[in-house]
C-alpha cells in the first residue's frame, strides 16, 4: 500500500529495503517472543521425535505475519495479491490453533481445511488471470478449459500444503527447501511470469532465513504447522503466478517425495487396502537418518544439494 503512493524514484529502493526489513523484524520477534509460543509434546513416531519435547513451536505465526506486514506496506500491491496475503495468513492461523491445541486435530479437519483454502485460492487466482498454461521449456503453451484448471489448481495447492508439513520433521529441512524451491520460482517468473510478483517472493524467502537462525540443528524453536501449510500455499500460488503451474513438479521434487510419499502410502493403505514400499519408512527423512545413519545436517545438505541441482537446471532450461 505505501509502495504505490510512492514516488517512482523511492519505489526503486523498496526492494532491498524491505527484504532487510522483514529479516530484522522476524529475527527481532522470533527473539522475543519465541517464549510465549505453544511447546511441543514430541512426537512417538517420529525418529527422535522425544527431542523436540518442550521446545517452542509454531513460531511460523511469527515470520508469516511479518511476511504478510511487510508485503503489504511495502512490496507493490494490487487487489489480487492483498487476497492471497489474507490466504496466506488463514493458512497460517488454522496451522497454529493446531499448534497450540492441547490435542492434535484429526487428519480429515485439517484435510478439509486445507481444501477450502485451495478452493478460495483458486478462484481468487481465475478471476484475476487467463488459464493459458507454459510448459515451461521450448516456449510451448496451450489453453486450459476453466474447469479443468480450477480442479489442477485446487489439487496442486491442497499437494503443497500437506507435503511442505509433512517435510517439517527435521531441523532446518522444510526451510531450507522452501527457500531453494521459491529461488527457483522466482528466477522463472523473472523469466516468464509476473514480474511484479518477485517482491512478495523475496520477502517471504528472507522472512524463512531468519527463522533458520534460531532453527538450524541443534533448534531452539520450530516453525510448526503455521509455518509449514502457509508456506506450502505461498510456493503454489508463486507456481501459478509463473504462468508454468507444471514446474511445481521439478522445482519442488524434494519436497514432493519426502513429503508426499507418505501421504500416498496412508491413502492407499487406508482406503484401497494396498500396501506399498513396505520396507520405507516415510517421510523420506526418517528413512535416511534411521536406516542409513544420516545425521540430521547430512540430512538438510544433501536434500538440499539435490534440489538445488534440479532447480538450477529447470532455471536455465526455462523459457
Amino acid at each position: 500500500m505505501l509502495y504505490n503512493i510512492l514516488p517512482e524514484a523511492i519505489q526503486q529502493y523498496m526492494l532491498p529495503i524491505s527484504i532487510l526489513v522483514a529479516f530484522v523484524l522476524t529475527a527481532a520477534f522470533t527473539a522475543g517472543l519465541h517464549r510465549f509460543l505453544p511447546k511441543d509434546g514430541g512426537r512417538d513416531f517420529a525418529v527422535d521425535g522425544k527431542k523436540s519435547a518442550g521446545k517452542p513451536r509454531g513460531a511460523g505465526i511469527i515470520f508469516i505475519l511479518v511476511y504478510v506486514a511487510v508485503s503489504a506496506l511495502l512490496a507493490p500491491m494490487k487487489m489480487e495479491y492483498g487476497y492471497y496475503l489474507i490466504l496466506v495468513a488463514g493458512a497460517m492461523l488454522t496451522g497454529f490453533l493446531d499448534d497450540a491445541a492441547k490435542s492434535p486435530w484429526g487428519e480429515y479437519l485439517k484435510g478439509a481445511l486445507d481444501l477450502l483454502i485451495a478452493l478460495l485460492t483458486t478462484a481468487v487466482y481465475l478471476f484475476n488471470n487467463e488459464t493459458d498454461v507454459r510448459l515451461g521449456f521450448g516456449g510451448v503453451a496451450f489453453h486450459m478449459p476453466i474447469w479443468v484448471f480450477a480442479i489442477c489448481s485446487v489439487i496442486l495447492i491442497w499437494v503443497s500444503i500437506n507435503v511442505t508439513n509433512c517435510a517439517d520433521g527435521v531441523d532446518g529441512l522444510s526451510g531450507t527447501l522452501s527457500i531453494i524451491t521459491l529461488m527457483t520460482i522466482m528466477g522463472i517468473i523473472s523469466k516468464i511470469g509476473e514480474a511484479s510478483f518477485v517482491p512478495q517472493i523475496l520477502i517471504m524467502i528472507f522472512a524463512i532465513v531468519a527463522y533458520l537462525w534460531f532453527n538450524a540443528t541443534p533448534s531452539i524453536l520450530m516453525m510448526g504447522d503455521a509455518g509449514s501449510r502457509a508456506i506450502g500455499l505461498f510456493i503454489a500460488i508463486a507456481i501459478l503466478k509463473s504462468g508454468a503451474p507444471l514446474l511445481y513438479i521439478p522445482v519442488a521434487i524434494v519436497l514432493i517425495l519426502d513429503g508426499g510419499l507418505g501421504l500416498v502410502k496412508v491413502f492407499l493403505l487406508r482406503f484401497l487396502k494396498i500396501k506399498i514400499l513396505k520396507n520405507i519408512r516415510t517421510p523420506l527423512h526418517d528413512q535416511v537418518r534411521k536406516v542409513n545413519n544420516w545425521s540430521n545436517t547430512q540430512c538438510v545438505f544433501r536434500f538440499a544439494i539435490i534440489q538445488a541441482v534440479i532447480g538450477i537446471t529447470v532455471y536455465l532450461l526455462a523459457k
